[in-house]
């Protein structure tokens, strides 16, 4: 008989292997991102878990990915911030919008972040980050971590998942998780940007960047604010503070 077992990775608490399946806590916003999962297993996009579900506990399972999860522990191994790393996660975002492309939500969908979708639109996964990757065999095989799923441009994916592995964040958030390379992050955004296929100035990803980042500090502090556990973590943790200090610090990225 299968145990559970808390899983490592990922900004909150609360998933759980069992078996070869994930659980965690459901919320309104599931029945979307279920259906978003589902459109992606159907069309074949192997780099996130597919829908399978809810359990007896009212949890959502999905299945497992394969490969293995960063640890909480900091700092980052040196993987995480090499140049091969930055160029497949680029490919696994431009692979990702390419299959969600054609994706319509169901008209009464519910996403966790709020907006609603309109053509023009892309359902994004707004938290491809280190602490959802799944690596195996020195390649990332996916992303796990699509509680925040929601309607967004293109460009504001692009930005977040920039934000996150180039990085931009907080000069003293980078240095917790093993990155000092400060004055070659132009180089590396210029790189991911390439990477993905995305040709415009990295100045205005930049300022994309920023906006983005700027909307996700409201986001959370207004989730937080009515109740939602895994926001009042992320307060608590002080998370809306790093994110608020990287504003800051990206008015001064250089050219």
């Amino acid at each position: 008989m299968s145990m559970e077992q808390e899983l490592p990775g990922g900004r909150t608490k609360g998933a759980i292997r069992l078996g070869q399946t994930v659980r965690r806590p459901a919320g309104p916003w599931t029945p979307a991102v279920h259906a978003l999962l589902q459109h992606l297993t159907d069309a074949g996009f192997d780099g996130a878990p597919a829908p399978l579900g809810i359990d007896e506990k009212d949890r959502e399972i999905r299945s497992l990915l394969p490969g293995e999860a960063l640890a909480p522990e900091l700092p980052w191994p040196a993987w995480v911030h090499s140049d091969d790393t930055l160029w497949q996660v680029a490919q696994w975002l431009r692979e990702y919008h390419a299959a969600v492309a054609d994706f319509v939500p169901p008209p009464d969908a519910t996403w966790r972040k709020g907006g609603t979708w309109e053509p023009g639109l892309i359902i994004g996964h707004n938290d491809a980050a280190p602490c959802n990757v799944v690596r195996a065999d020195g390649r990332v095989t996916g992303f796990f971590g699509w509680d925040f799923a929601g309607p967004v441009t293109r460009e504001a994916d692009l930005a977040f998942t920039a934000f996150a592995w180039v990085p931009l964040s907080a000069r003293y958030v980078a240095e917790a998780e093993g990155f000092e390379a400060f004055a070659d992050r132009p180089r590396r955004l210029r790189l991911f940007l390439d990477a993905y296929g995305w040709r415009g100035p990295a100045r205005q990803m930049v300022h994309e960047t920023r906006d983005r980042i700027s909307a996700s500090i409201h986001d959370i502090r207004r989730l937080a604010a009515v109740g939602d556990p895994g926001c009042r973590e992320l307060i608590d943790a002080g998370y809306d503070k790093d994110l608020a200090t990287a504003v800051q610090e990206l008015s001064d990225f250089p050219r």
